[in-house]
Formats: structure tokens, C-alpha cells, sequence
């Protein structure tokens, strides 16, 4: 069986997680919609509402049933959704006494949206996991480099010099950061759906509403305060927080290319991966396919988005788009979440590489430190002018900025060469660099004891 029919068993290892993919397939939508039904009849038996026989009778049924997903896909179509040939199933497994019992005063949609609920919130524990785990990696590697300088890029060109630490301890906090927000959808926002026909439990009369709580616990979810059919804020904000985590990781997996390019060389993957023509290639394979992975997200964001405007008390067509679109997101996070832990657990990096090309473009990228030196003595509009005047002179030169600087009689006039050199000295100019780390690894361990 596929974890999801919608994935092909070609691709699917390239782009997901087999334990978050063991959560997401079609036995695990028909687990969840299973559960819903055994729930919904078991809470009813305690309310008096089914006679307990008849809840027996029925809650047997439900756990000896093996639905066929081929099965029930293809008779779907006369209804629209697989809870009608799902349903009678069940019915046509029961004693006839029984048969009335099952999915009492509920509807498909409650049924599938509880489902759904449930398969994200069963997603969503390996999903945490695996971000924790990233950011545990995040952590060593900013522990590890807290002091690695490297040249900060801005534009895509060499700025100031920064440290690979901050780097880390910057991807660290945005996974904790979104790590939080999906841990509150999944805890405070994933709810039970029971509202019959329109959102009114007619069927039930006035014993329906208490209903709503006992199933949100007996399934272990959020109790909403109504029947929320045609709000589908819940799955917005878990689809804005996928995306969001899917951000994060992209621009991991993006840092990761960069730095790993061959004129680069900042760091590579251990056991990177080959090219198929080229011996020589050894390609950041784990981040590419977490790129790709993640390149595939917001469009599904903003179909799920789309799928908000739900006409009056039930859609026609919004909510159906919404199946297979939460499915796929959970499926692509959870395997750009994996892919992102590996490719930092086998990062190899190589700081005499970093300390090399933060040199390459003799000492350009300490300019600004040059001009902050000489902005009492100038004041700093003249003395921007004045660097930038030496740095073009330099390059067209061919001349290291100290060397250009030295030989620049409005500058040594101010500047010795004891302060030229001091001001070129890369490890001299990353300010808070140091404890910014510190205080993202205060912060992560501060959330790791909660």
C-alpha cells in the first residue's frame, strides 16, 4: 500500500519521510475516519442516546473492519467522498438492530474533517520531531563555529565579515520559531467536526452540542465552540505554518548550495552525491531535493487559502480541494524536514576555505571599518567618499586594500599603518557576532527544558 495515493512509489523516497508518509496514506485517512465513527457511537452510548448493544455491536464492526481503499475510491464517486460507501459498509456488517447506530446525527463532512484533523495532528508528532532534530544540528554546528569567520554576502557579493556560528545560530532560531507555531496548530487549532446535516445536529434535537466536547475528547482534540463546516481558518493556519516551516528549510537547503558551489567551497556534503556523466561532481544532492521539495509548497498554501471561501452553510467543490492539498503539504514538510536533518548531520565544513575567500578580495569587505575609523577626523560622509575613491583604485590596480590604503596620503594622515592593518583584521569586525550566538543557543536551551 502507498502512504499516499496521490505520490508515486518512484519519487515519493526522494521527496518525504517514511514515518511521517506512514501517517499520511490511504489507511490512515480510513484509520481516522474509522476512529471518528467508533468515537462518535461510543460517546452517544454514554449520553444515553444508543442503546449499549447497539454501541457494542457497532464499535465491533468498526474494529474488525478492513475497508478497501480501491474499493471505496471507486464507489466515491456517486457521492463525492468516501464516507457514503464507507458508512454503508459498516451498516451492511451490522445485525439489523444495530444499523441505525451508526453515524448517528453526523454527516460526511464531519467525518472528513475530523479525519483530516486527526491524520495532521498523527503527521504533525514525527514532523515536530524531525524539526527538533534540526535544530539540535543548527545548535552543534553554532556551538561548534561560534567564532568561524566568513565572509557575510549581501546581493549575492562579499560585505562585511560575520561568523558560519551566526549563520547557524540564524537557522536555529527560525526552526524553533516555526517548530512553535506548528507545535500550537497542532495542540490549540485541530478540531473535531460535528455539526450534521448544516451545522445544526437536528437529527440529535437538543442533545447534540454536549456531544461535540465528549468526542473532541474521546479523539483527543480542540472542542470548537460551533460546527465550523464553511470556517476553515484551522487549516489555513496549519497550511500558513507548513509553509512557513517550508520556508525555513528552503533557505537552509539554498545556503547550503551556495556555500557549496565549486568557486566557493565553504563547506560540501560528506557523501555527496554523483553525477551520472561526471566523475569528478560530488553534488549537494540532499540539498536539492529539500529545494525541490520545498518549491512545491506554496502553491499548495495557496490553494488551501483558495479553498476558504465556502458558500453558505456547506461548499460545493472548496472542501473537497482541501483533501488531497493538506495531504500533500504534510507529506513535502515532513520530507524537506528529514532531508534538512540528514544534509546538517553529514555537513562538512571547511573554514580555512571560508577564511581564504574572505581574504580573495584583499580586504574589501573591511571598508566600512576603514571608513568608521576615519569619520571622526572627516566626518562620515567625506569618509565613505574617501574609501570608496581608495577601494575603486585598489581593484583597478590590482592592489590589496591595506596596500592602496597605505599609499593614500589622505588617509595615513590620519590612519597609522599599525590602524590600517588593526582595521583590515577580519576577527576585529563582527561585532555582536559572538553573542547573538549566545543568545540563540539561550534561547533554544530555554525552549528544549520546557
Amino acid at each position: 500500500m502507498r502512504p499516499s495515493s496521490s505520490t508515486s512509489d518512484l519519487f515519493r523516497p526522494l521527496f518525504g519521510d517514511p514515518i511521517v508518509d506512514s501517517e499520511l496514506g490511504d489507511r490512515a485517512w480510513l484509520r481516522a475516519m474509522l476512529d471518528f465513527e467508533r468515537a462518535l457511537v461510543v460517546v452517544q452510548a454514554h449520553a444515553g442516546i444508543v442503546p449499549d448493544d447497539a454501541a457494542r455491536a457497532v464499535v465491533a464492526a468498526i474494529d474488525s473492519a478492513v475497508p478497501d481503499p480501491v474499493s471505496l475510491g471507486g464507489r466515491a464517486t456517486a457521492s463525492g467522498n468516501p464516507v457514503v460507501p464507507l458508512v454503508r459498509d459498516l451498516t451492511d456488517a451490522l445485525p439489523a438492530d444495530a444499523r441505525a447506530y451508526v453515524h448517528l446525527g453526523a454527516t460526511s463532512q464531519d467525518v472528513l474533517d475530523t479525519a483530516a484533523s486527526l491524520v495532521a495532528f498523527r503527521a504533525l508528532r514525527p514532523i515536530l520531531d524531525g524539526l527538533a532534530g534540526v535544530a539540535d544540528e543548527c545548535e552543534r554546528l553554532a556551538v561548534r563555529h561560534r567564532d568561524t569567520l566568513i565572509a557575510g554576502r549581501t546581493l549575492a557579493q562579499q560585505a562585511v565579515p560575520t561568523t558560519f556560528g551566526l549563520k547557524c545560530a540564524g537557522w536555529l532560531v527560525a526552526v524553533d520559531e516555526v517548530r512553535d507555531r506548528l507545535d500550537a496548530v497542532r495542540v490549540e487549532r485541530l478540531a473535531v467536526q460535528f455539526g450534521g446535516a448544516a451545522g445544526t445536529l437536528a437529527a440529535l434535537g437538543a442533545e447534540g452540542a454536549p456531544l461535540v466536547d465528549l468526542l473532541a475528547e474521546e479523539l483527543g482534540l480542540v472542542a470548537p465552540v460551533l460546527p465550523w463546516h464553511t470556517d476553515r481558518t484551522r487549516f489555513a493556519e496549519l497550511a500558513g505554518a507548513l509553509g512557513s516551516a517550508a520556508g525555513v528549510l528552503a533557505k537552509i537547503a539554498q545556503d547550503v548550495v551556495l556555500l557549496a558551489q565549486t568557486e566557493v567551497g565553504e563547506v560540501e556534503e560528506a557523501d555527496g552525491g554523483r553525477s551520472s556523466t561526471m566523475p569528478h561532481k560530488r553534488n549537494p544532492v540532499r540539498a536539492v531535493l529539500v529545494t525541490a521539495a520545498t518549491r512545491r509548497v506554496p502553491g499548495l498554501v495557496a490553494t488551501q487559502l483558495a479553498s476558504m471561501n465556502h458558500e453558505h452553510e456547506r461548499a460545493a467543490g472548496a472542501w473537497h480541494a482541501e483533501w488531497e492539498t493538506s495531504t500533500e503539504l504534510l507529506r513535502l514538510v515532513g520530507g524537506a524536514v528529514h532531508g534538512t536533518r540528514e544534509l546538517l548531520a553529514r555537513l562538512t565544513v571547511h573554514p580555512d576555505k571560508m577564511r581564504a575567500n574572505l581574504d580573495l578580495t584583499g580586504g574589501l569587505p573591511l571598508a566600512e571599518n576603514v571608513a568608521t575609523r576615519l569619520a571622526p577626523a572627516l566626518g562620515r560622509s567625506a569618509a565613505q567618499d574617501l574609501v570608496a575613491e581608495v577601494c575603486r583604485d585598489a581593484v583597478a590596480g590590482g592592489l590589496s586594500l591595506g596596500d592602496a590604503l597605505a599609499a593614500d596620503a589622505r588617509v595615513v594622515e590620519h590612519l597609522s599603518a599599525d590602524e590600517i592593518g588593526e582595521a583590515l583584521d577580519p576577527s576585529g569586525y563582527v561585532g555582536s557576532a559572538a553573542a547573538f550566538v549566545d543568545r540563540a543557543l539561550a534561547a533554544h536551551q530555554r525552549k528544549a527544558e520546557r
